[in-house]
C-alpha cells in the first residue's frame, strides 16, 4: 500500500470543504479532499441558489458545486472520490487508510455534512425508493402531475414542495407545528402557491400501499383525529443527522453535531470541523463556505504553530 503526505485533508467535498479547499490550496497547504460519492452533498440537490451573495441571477445547485469543485482544483487542490477506511491520529500526524492507500496529514477537517432524518413510521423503509424520498429534485419528476406529499415545516421542505408545484397540481404540506419555521420569504412561497395545501399541526402515522405508496394515514397533534388520503409520493424533508461515523468519540452536542469553537477547532489539536456536521444555529450554503474558509485559516495557523512560525 503506497502512501501520501498532506499539509491538509479534507474529509467531504460539499460547500464547505470545497471552500476549505480553496482557501487552503491558496495558503500553499498540500491540499486533498476526499469524498466517497460525488462532489456536493445535499447542496447540489438546490434546485435554484437565490440567496448566496453576489451570485446572481440564480443558478443551480449542481452548477454552483461544480464552480467550486473547478476553483478549487485551479487553486491545486486534489480531490480524490474513495472512502477512508479508518481514521487515526500518531503523534502529531493523523493516518487515514483507503482501500488502495495510507494518507497522512498534519491537519484535518471533517466537513462531512448531514443526511437526511427518518419519521420513523411504518412503512417508511418499506416503500423508500417506491413512493418514499428524501430529494425531490431527484426524483420529482417521476410523479408529474400525480399527489405529492411533503413533510416537514424547515427551508429544505417550504423550497422542495415549491418546485414539486412545478411538476404537480396536487401537492400537500403538512408541518407537525402551528407554523412553518422556514425563512419568512421562503415560507410565504408556499403559503401563496394556489398548488399547495397546507395542513399544520399534523404528522404522517402511516404509509401504506401494496407495491409503490398509495395513502397515508395522517394525525392531527391537537385533537388525536386521523385521516387517509391517497398519494403516490411522499417526500420528507424533517432535518438531518450529523455524519459522525469516522470519529464519534468527538466532543458533540445533545443532537449529535461536532462542537467547536468561532476557530472551527474541536477539542482534538490539528482536527476542524465546518459546515452541516457542526453545531451551530444557521445552516445555509452561505454559512457553510464561511466555516470552511475559517477552517482552512486556522488549519494553515495550526501548521505554523508546530513549525515555530505562528502568527496573528
Amino acid at each position: 500500500m503506497n502512501t501520501a503526505k498532506y499539509d491538509l485533508v479534507i474529509i467531504g467535498a460539499g460547500v464547505a470543504g470545497l471552500s476549505a479547499a480553496g482557501y487552503g490550496a491558496r495558503a500553499n497547504l498540500k491540499v486533498l479532499v476526499i469524498e466517497l460519492g460525488g462532489s456536493g452533498g445535499q447542496a447540489q440537490n438546490i434546485v435554484s441558489l437565490e440567496n448566496y451573495p453576489g451570485v446572481y441571477p440564480a443558478i443551480s445547485g449542481y452548477e454552483f458545486i461544480e464552480n467550486m469543485k473547478k476553483q478549487a482544483i485551479s487553486f491545486g487542490a486534489e480531490i480524490n472520490n474513495t472512502e477512508v477506511l479508518s481514521l487515526d491520529k500518531k503523534n502529531d500526524v493523523f493516518v487515514l487508510k483507503t482501500s488502495t492507500q495510507e494518507i497522512t496529514a498534519t491537519s484535518l477537517l471533517l466537513a462531512t455534512g448531514s443526511s437526511p432524518r427518518k419519521l420513523d413510521c411504518p412503512g417508511e423503509i418499506e416503500f423508500a425508493g417506491r413512493g418514499v424520498s428524501y430529494c425531490a429534485t431527484c426524483d420529482g419528476p417521476f410523479f408529474k402531475n400525480k399527489k405529492i406529499l411533503v413533510v416537514g415545516g424547515g427551508d429544505s421542505a417550504c423550497d422542495e414542495a415549491t418546485f414539486l408545484s412545478t411538476i404537480s397540481d396536487n401537492v400537500t404540506v403538512i408541518h407537525r407545528r402551528s407554523e412553518f419555521r422556514a425563512q419568512k420569504a421562503v415560507a410565504q412561497r408556499v403559503l401563496d402557491n394556489p398548488k399547495i395545501n397546507v395542513k399544520f399541526n399534523t404528522v404522517v402515522s402511516q404509509i401504506q400501499g401494496n407495491n409503490k405508496v398509495e395513502s397515508v394515514i395522517l394525525k392531527n397533534t391537537i385533537t388525536g383525529t386521523q385521516e387517509e388520503i391517497s398519494v403516490d409520493g411522499v417526500f420528507i424533508f424533517v432535518g438531518a443527522k450529523p455524519r459522525t461515523e469516522l470519529m464519534p468519540f468527538i466532543k458533540h452536542d445533545d443532537e449529535g453535531y461536532i462542537i467547536t469553537d468561532e476557530n472551527m477547532a474541536t477539542d482534538i489539536p490539528g482536527l476542524f470541523c465546518a459546515g452541516d456536521v457542526r453545531s451551530k444555529t444557521f445552516r445555509q450554503v452561505v454559512t457553510a463556505a464561511s466555516d470552511g474558509a475559517i477552517a482552512a485559516h486556522s488549519a494553515e495557523k495550526y501548521i505554523l504553530s508546530l513549525k515555530n512560525k505562528a502568527y496573528n
